[in-house]
């Protein structure tokens, strides 16, 4: 999976705005939007599932549908596009309130990778520190939940830092009010790479794809 391709900025239609976001104006992005997660929420619960590792799921099946958050520099400084990617995710430790980071491979099914992330989440818990798995491939995106805040804005920013290609994804704390459950979900990235649009398209999958978590399950199951 962590092949990829060389974009050709001869004929790339945002060659223009990728240069100008490169050359002059150096500028990351951040978008918050509420997920409406009732449909998902009430398939957890009536099939023993877990909310976050489903929720990176989602997320990462959305980010592997869009090209442009699968964007980096290479060596050269070439700009590409993974052919896939995996998601790096935080775990908290309650015991001493630190999060370390961890990654899985993904897979299309949501089963096998329900699976896989669930088991990696189980046998890297105590690991502490910053990373808690190592040799994490290149072709990854970061995405964590903060459960403790309802959010309506989230930035994340390196000072005097390069704006990150990849997408920073946070899931904030779901509330329900007259039997709606929504959850802030924030995205960060690199105005080189994204524009609104492919924001927007994110945001749009992941809510089809939230609500249409039957129809995900079922067709890994036939």
């Amino acid at each position: 999976m962590n092949t990829y391709r060389k974009i050709d900025l001869a004929t790339w239609p945002r060659r223009e705005h990728y240069k100008y976001y490169t050359e002059r104006l150096k500028v990351e992005y951040s978008i918050t939007t509420s997920i409406d997660i009732t449909k998902l929420l009430d398939f957890c619960h009536a099939n023993g599932y877990r909310f976050y590792p489903s929720m990176i799921y989602f997320v990462t099946k959305v980010v592997n549908e869009i090209e442009n958050l699968r964007m980096f520099l290479d060596g050269d400084g070439s700009l590409c596009v993974w052919d896939g990617v995996i998601p790096s995710y935080t775990i908290f430790h309650e015991d001493d309130k630190t999060f370390s980071d961890c990654w899985s491979d993904y897979c299309e099914d949501f089963d096998t990778f329900y699976r896989t992330i669930t088991e990696d989440m189980e046998k890297y818990k105590d690991v502490k520190g910053i990373k808690a798995r190592k040799n994490q491939p290149p072709n990854f995106y970061c995405i964590s939940c903060a459960p403790w805040t309802a959010f309506t804005s989230y930035t994340s920013r390196v000072p005097n830092g390069e704006p990150s290609y990849f997408p920073i994804i946070t899931i904030g704390k779901y509330e329900t009010d007259a039997g709606k459950t929504t959850a802030p979900v924030n995205l960060t990235i690199a105005h080189a790479v994204c524009d609104g649009y492919h924001s927007g398209l994110f945001f749009e999958k992941l809510q089809k794809s939230v609500n249409d978590i039957g129809k995900a399950v079922a067709s890994g199951r036939k």
